[in-house]
């Protein structure tokens, strides 16, 4: 039964996992595109399919279909390998993120918080090297903008973790679950989600803060020199970092898979998390619709000069927490 543990139990979770993230990145863009409908009292997308249902599927034929151009400027081999590299690290989070009770992460890793901070870190590469490689100014100008964006927001989001990291007392994400938290921890850290939830948001490129991207500067930020499959790679890859980090952001505030008889029937476990990450993906959303782009410059002077100072101050009173009260 070894070999069951070990190859082709987490095989199947894995395939599980990136089977359910690309089925959700699909009606993802569906989702926004209805409830920003919404939001402007228009309808959305609801003419392929009942209720626009085959939206989805339409735009990803058309992007199959769409030709390929390759222009002869770019440094083709880093340029066609961007999107792959922007794609997988969103994928690979989900190995240390817990599911159910009893059924752990695909690698219940004893460095949880680690891992998320290593691969975290990667993410930015494939949007740093595909507006380098395309040798287009608005692109180089996107990919300088997502770098000193990701170095910015990392600190403050790696102090955010790092507090947490000391209240929980272990780096695995699957014991941080599975053990109970006091009522005080619970709103401490309730506390300091609405900031991690801004570092989140700069991190994933995400509206307000999409400024790689911003359309009314620089065309279309780092992927101005993209088109068919790679463009449609990079917004797969967007969608999929937004479920990624709601689903690390459910985990790390809300208790991931917990819920009401979670423990005893374990398919409810799965329910809860998915549910969770639901509301935040919501909330993703109502910010794209609520909250109006910001300046560089005051992209940058909110981390510097007010988050990071915040972060670094919740970090040494949750010391003190930890040291005092558990």
């Amino acid at each position: 039964m070894d070999w069951l543990n070990l190859v082709v139990y987490p095989v199947l979770r894995s395939v599980a996992v990136i089977f359910v993230l690309l089925t959700g990145f699909a009606y993802l863009t569906l989702l926004e595109r209805k409830l920003l409908g919404r939001f402007q009292v228009r309808y959305g997308p609801n003419r392929a399919g009942t209720f626009g249902l085959l939206q989805p599927l339409a735009d990803a034929v058309k992007a199959l279909f769409k030709e390929e151009i390759i222009p002869n400027h770019v440094d083709k081999p880093i340029y066609v390998i961007a999107p792959a590299l922007a794609l997988v690290p969103a994928l690979l989070i989900w190995a240390v993120i817990p599911i159910a009770s009893g059924m752990p992460a695909i690698a219940d890793v004893s460095i949880g918080f680690l891992w998320i901070l290593a691969i975290a870190g990667v993410e930015g590469y494939g949007i740093i090297l595909a507006g380098w490689s395309s040798n287009n100014n608005y692109s180089l100008l996107g990919a300088l903008r997502s770098s000193a964006q990701m170095i910015s927001y990392e600190l403050p989001l790696g102090m955010f973790l790092v507090s947490i990291l000391i209240l929980a007392g272990d780096f695995s994400l699957v014991a941080l679950v599975d053990n109970a938290r006091p009522w005080w921890e619970w709103i401490w850290l309730w506390l300091a989600f609405p900031f991690f939830f801004i570092c989140i948001l700069a991190e994933t490129n995400r509206s307000p803060f999409d400024l790689p991207e911003t359309e009314n500067e620089l065309v279309a930020g780092f992927q101005t020199e993209y088109g068919g499959m790679k463009f449609a790679i990079f917004m797969m890859a967007e969608y999929i970092n937004m479920i990624t980090t709601s689903a690390i952001m459910a985990t790390l505030f809300f208790g991931g898979w917990r819920g009401p008889y979670a423990e005893e029937i374990v398919w409810l476990g799965p329910i809860y998390l998915l549910a969770k990450v639901f509301i935040l993906l919501c909330v993703f959303i109502w910010v794209r619709a609520s909250v109006s782009r910001p300046r560089y410059d005051q992209l940058m002077t909110f981390c510097w000069q007010f988050l990071l100072p915040l972060s670094i101050g919740y970090m040494i009173i949750s010391a003190l927490l930890a040291v005092f009260l558990k």
